[in-house]
């Protein structure tokens, strides 16, 4: 497994899904997650360029973080119970599963600065996703402008697991049409101005309908365990 062919790889795509859709690659992050590696391999994915990590257990994310710290962009990208906010608010940067009031008021209460947060949202309906459901996704970002320490920096979702590109399409049209609405809002604490969406199997769509942040594990950096 080499990271930083697969990472060339991936950047290049990133390239030609911008070409097909007018956009910057510089508008694209890729997060390297890395919750089936070992440390030393997320350790490869810093070398090779990888400026952001995802993790999506408090395990895992503590592990790596304590080895690799400030040189990276720390990203939670998993569900996380309220009860375990107290041990992760410290180190991350962004929370990408932003999904229920009960989270925000913990993390406002935990949280020593404000925290990006990514509401997630469960765009294609499927009951084993999390997140809010997408007629729920404007009262609960008007709602969060109860706790000064979150800032709604964009909106995330999972797209089914499919080869349907059209569905794939949708789902990810869906997210950016309800960012949108709600930078319409102009509230001060929900500029929004990012979408997590995409992951290996479906990146390259995800870009070009508009993703900032694409969050890729097999594909970059494998799986060991």
């Amino acid at each position: 497994m080499n990271v930083a062919e697969n990472l060339a790889s991936i950047r290049e795509n990133i390239e030609q899904a911008c070409r097909k859709s007018g956009r910057d690659p510089q508008e694209v992050s890729v997060i390297a997650v890395t919750k089936y590696v070992s440390v030393e391999t997320a350790n490869q994915a810093i070398q090779a360029g990888i400026k952001n990590i995802g993790e999506n257990r408090k395990e895992g994310f503590l592990e790596k973080y304590n080895e690799i710290g400030s040189e990276a962009t720390w990203h939670f990208i998993g569900t996380l119970q309220s009860r375990k906010v107290k041990d992760v608010i410290n180190q991350m940067d962004y929370l990408h599963s932003l999904d229920r009031l009960s989270l925000a008021k913990e993390v406002n209460k935990r949280a020593p600065h404000k925290i990006n947060c990514f509401v997630q949202v469960n765009v294609s309906g499927e009951d084993s996703k999390h997140g809010i459901n997408p007629e729920e996704v404007i009262p609960f970002v008007e709602k969060l402008g109860n706790y000064e320490q979150i800032e709604v920096s964009g909106l995330m979702t999972m797209a089914p697991h499919t080869e349907n590109e059209d569905l794939l399409r949708g789902c990810f049209q869906n997210l950016r049409k309800l960012k949108e609405q709600i930078q319409d809002l102009r509230l001060s604490h929900a500029p929004c101005n990012y979408l997590s969406m995409g992951m290996s199997n479906d990146y390259s769509i995800a870009v070009e309908e508009g993703a900032t942040h694409i969050r890729i594990g097999t594909k970059l950096v494998g799986k060991e365990f």
